[in-house]
């Protein structure tokens, strides 16, 4: 259940930032739309479970050195790699310009993230 309401947040989340970036497109109509949405949901939540983690691993010292800024450019590189991987897949999802496009997606990604996330009902909660 968890990691439903993890790939719905994603969905959620990556729809805004294509709403609101020009730089970044979701390719499709009506039903294929949805259907590229969330695959680009599952296989950024794949990247963030596997890829990331090493990455933060990696970079710790830059991490600390930036009080916690180059964690915008790790996601910005998530978001980077999910759109390579979705051609790779066959999903019409393209991240244009990683400067402003990915940078400022990653940002939006996560703060709409955190907010699906507290709006989302969680049964440990409980």
């Amino acid at each position: 259940m968890k990691m439903l309401m993890t790939i719905i947040a994603n969905a959620v989340a990556i729809w805004v930032a294509a709403f609101l970036l020009d730089g970044i497109e979701i390719g499709g109509d009506g039903a294929n739309f949805w259907l590229t949405l969330l695959g680009v949901a599952v296989l950024f939540g794949v990247v963030n479970a596997l890829v990331k983690p090493v990455l933060k691993l990696l970079s710790l010292p830059l991490i600390v050195l930036t009080l916690g800024l180059f964690l915008l450019v790790l996601n910005a590189l998530m978001l980077t790699l999910t759109s390579w991987l979705a051609g790779l897949f066959g999903l019409d999802f393209v991240v244009q310009s990683f400067f402003w496009d990915a940078i400022i997606g990653a940002i939006i990604i996560s703060a709409v993230s955190v907010v699906v996330d507290m709006l989302l009902p969680d049964p440990q909660r409980a």
